[in-house]
């Protein structure tokens, strides 16, 4: 597919918009006292219940160490715990703390504000051809990223 001249940036584009939004994010969830990551982290725990570090670490895209000391520091806080998976004593599974409830509660919050705010003056249908391009891109990119690991089973035909 030949892409027409001015929309060849769409990787910055992509790339420029998550940092927006994560800058905006950031500075209305300051008052919580988490982190970007922290809070990343604290999404996927809570949208997987019982996940495990390494699962974690490969959704935040990041190194496993990296997450254990952001796990860490949401122990500390009284976030999260880390209890033994039954079948295998090597491996720690995540779960959240009632004292997450409130946080996430919050972020939650800012989420939709950002969100809302982000999307002002923008046409539902419009939005919903973007997020069908975007989901497009990501599954082929998904792909891409798949077939580049050497998974050839799961490349297109």
């Amino acid at each position: 597919m030949k892409i027409p001249a001015g929309q060849s940036t769409i990787g910055y584009l992509i790339a420029d918009l998550s940092r927006l939004f994560g800058r905006v994010f950031d500075r209305r969830a300051a008052h919580l006292g988490l982190t970007r990551v922290q809070w990343r982290a604290l999404k996927r725990i809570h949208q997987s219940e019982g996940i495990t570090q390494s699962e974690l670490a490969d959704l935040l895209d990041m190194e496993p160490i990296a997450v254990g000391r952001v796990i860490d520091r949401l122990q500390k806080a009284g976030f999260v715990e880390r209890r033994s998976d039954p079948d295998d004593r090597r491996v720690w599974r995540l779960h959240l703390l009632p004292q997450s409830d409130a946080v996430m509660h919050d972020i939650e919050a800012v989420a939709t504000s950002v969100r809302e705010d982000c999307l002002a003056g923008v046409d539902a249908d419009e939005l919903a051809t973007a997020l069908k391009v975007l989901g497009q891109i990501r599954e082929n990119l998904s792909q891409l990223d798949r077939a580049s690991r050497g998974d050839s089973s799961l490349r297109k035909s």
